[in-house]
């Protein structure tokens, strides 16, 4: 392989690198908001990028024949994607909330599972192919192909992650966000309400879902019931590794997933899956808060 050829190799493997790494962001984006406000693990997260991409393979056809665009389609998968996960709050996170850290666990595997199962029920195990939702070219300079999809997935992570770090930070009912974790009976006592909190954080989390599956099947259109699985385990090592719990450390943890995922395909196919974990176990050693998290003493 000459110089040039490595050079372009290495350059088309850092844009789909970006690209993979921004949806790998958006999704853990998702769990770093819940863990931030409840300290829990929603591991039914990836499930909710899974009721996105679905409803976006039935709605866009309804735009398009409606006249309007294929993308805006997501307002509806972000409205269907927020009452799910409002309701998956509701109905089995809330009852075991006091219960401890390991019955909010095995509750949101067990509802991860039950999401997958019911899906494969309703809709089948057989893969649906998503009608195209960007029409954008793509540019070649030189040999190194750029589409701009790719630019503008980029583009709609850093945004949102600009956007939500504003809101938690500037906003009254982000400011609430970050007393409610602190300590709760002190937040009910200046009259913050916990429940509506944790249900808009929720709602924020699964809708920020469906913007991850509109990404992910712009790039790759394809749903299949079992999608949101290993999606969801990708995101949760990029919100660790990043720092759970940090906004920017959940882009900066999803773009590095990203980029090592590509890289190891490119250059050492098969690698890949162990070089991912054995990144997050060597940080996870070196810093165990994560890249931008900060170690904190926990109460006793």
């Amino acid at each position: 392989m000459t110089a040039e050829n490595s050079r372009s190799l290495f350059v088309q493997g850092l844009i789909n690198g970006l690209n993979q790494g921004a949806i790998y962001a958006l999704i853990a984006l998702g769990y770093t908001m819940v863990y931030g406000i409840i300290r829990m693990i929603n591991f039914a997260h990836g499930d909710f990028i899974m009721i996105g991409a679905y409803t976006l393979f039935y709605t866009i056809p309804l735009m398009v024949n409606a006249g309007m665009p294929a993308w805006m389609a997501v307002i509806i998968a972000i409205v269907v994607c927020a009452l799910v996960g409002v309701l998956v709050e509701i109905l089995a996170y809330k009852p075991v909330r006091k219960a401890g850290s390991m019955s909010a666990l095995i509750t949101a595997l067990a509802m991860s599972i039950f999401l997958e199962n019911l899906a494969m029920v309703l809709f089948g195990a057989k893969p649906h192919n998503v009608q195209a939702i960007f029409s954008l070219p793509t540019v070649r300079i030189g040999t190194v192909a750029l589409p701009l999809n790719v630019l503008l997935t980029i583009a709609i992570g850093l945004l949102i992650m600009l956007v939500m770090q504003f809101f938690v930070k500037k906003t009254n009912l982000g400011k609430a966000m970050r007393a409610v974790p602190q300590d709760k009976d002190a937040s009910t006592l200046v009259g913050i309400n916990v429940d509506k909190i944790i249900t808009l954080t929720f709602a924020i989390g699964s809708g920020l879902a469906a913007v991850a599956a509109l990404m992910y099947c712009a790039t790759y259109p394809r749903v299949t019931n079992d999608m949101g699985s290993m999606m969801g385990m990708k995101a949760f090592i990029a919100a660790v590794l990043g720092g759970i719990g940090v906004i920017p450390g959940a882009m900066l943890g999803g773009i590095l997933v990203g980029l090592i995922e590509i890289f190891e395909k490119l250059f050492a196919p098969g690698w890949y899956e162990a070089v991912t974990y054995g990144t997050l176990i060597v940080i996870l050693l070196v810093k165990p808060s994560g890249i931008l998290g900060k170690n904190v003493g926990e109460k006793v």
